[in-house]
Parts: structure tokens; C-alpha cells; sequence
């Protein structure tokens, strides 16, 4: 297992669950560098040259799916040239949201909702981020419904503090759930 690597991530939530992952599997990596937090188009300008810079530093790069439809064919897409060893190049199905709703009883209780709210298999949700959201409106708790949806009336896409509230949660042990496939390109 290396020591040091960066990560590329599309967002604060991305890197923070990154990080909450990294600490679990080995306290002792550090993260050297984090690049990125300016959405996938940014990954997908920038992934070939992160694939050579890994010839020097491990980079572990994160994106979400979205609408896609395949992470196979995602990671093909964005780097048709060979991938160097020291690459790990992820893909959240649909979004990262959906690994935080994996564990629907910590979701469920952080937004104060029931958890039957929450679908068991929350890699079907079509939208993630949105399905998040209006489960947050619902809670029973005040900051809950004024920090992660977007107020009303407002162009904001997410609330003003969605990421600090969802960060909040990521205290949570992955340690209960399975290792999530790791997708590579054929």
C-alpha cells in the first residue's frame, strides 16, 4: 500500500468521503496533494495529464456517473490511452451521495427521517443528489431542512451548507458495508 498519494475529486464532499474512506482502509496514507474541485469537466480536461503525473505520485482520481451509462465505458471515454499502474481511476454510481445513502440507517438518522425513506438499493435512484435533498426537506430538524436543500425560490442547486451538513455525517463507519466493486476499464 503506497504512503502518499493525491486525490482528484470533482468536489469538497468527493475529497471529504475520499479522505473518510483512505483513514479507514490505512490511517497511514497521507494525502499529498488534492486536485480538481471544479466538477468532471475539469477531470475529464486534466485525466491524461494526471495519468502521467502518476508515473512519479499515485493519484486516485473520483467521479460521478451522473446519467451515464456504463463506469467501464466512462473511464474509457475519458482515457482511451493505457491507464499507468499508479492510476486508480473511480466511478460513483450515479453520485457520491449514493455511497453515503448506503448506509440508510446512519442517513436516515443524520436527516431525522425514517429510514424506510430511504430505497435499499440506492444505486437505482436516478438522481441522488436531488433524491438527498428532498429527504432533508422532510426532516425534523431545522438545520437539517435549512442547510441541504435549496431554499425556496432560490437558483441555488443545493442548499447553503449541503456540503458542510453531508461532510458532518461522514464521521460514519464504512467499516459495516461490503467493498464497493471496483470497476476497471477492459
Amino acid at each position: 500500500m503506497c504512503k502518499s498519494l493525491s486525490l482528484v475529486v470533482e468536489d469538497v464532499l468527493s475529497d471529504s468521503t475520499l479522505r473518510v474512506i483512505l483513514n479507514n482502509i490505512n490511517p497511514q496514507i497521507k494525502i499529498a496533494a488534492t486536485h480538481g474541485l471544479q466538477g468532471n469537466g475539469y477531470i475529464r480536461r486534466k485525466i491524461s495529464g494526471f495519468n502521467r503525473s502518476s508515473r512519479g505520485q499515485p493519484f486516485l482520481v473520483l467521479t460521478d456517473l451522473d446519467n451515464g451509462i456504463c463506469a467501464s465505458q466512462l473511464i474509457q471515454d475519458w482515457l482511451p490511452e493505457p491507464r499507468e499502474n499508479n492510476l486508480l481511476f473511480r466511478v460513483a454510481v450515479r453520485e457520491v451521495e449514493t455511497w453515503l445513502m448506503a448506509d440508510r440507517r446512519g442517513i436516515a438518522e443524520f436527516l431525522s427521517i425514517p429510514v424506510n425513506h430511504i430505497p435499499e438499493d440506492v444505486e437505482n435512484i436516478q438522481a441522488p443528489k436531488e433524491f438527498l435533498m428532498n429527504a432533508a426537506r422532510r426532516s425534523s430538524k431545522r438545520t437539517i431542512r435549512d442547510d441541504i436543500p435549496p431554499r425556496l425560490n432560490s437558483t441555488a442547486k443545493t442548499g447553503p451548507n449541503y456540503n458542510g451538513a453531508l461532510i458532518r455525517f461522514l464521521s460514519w463507519d464504512i467499516g459495516i458495508f461490503p467493498a464497493p466493486p471496483i470497476t476497471r476499464p477492459a
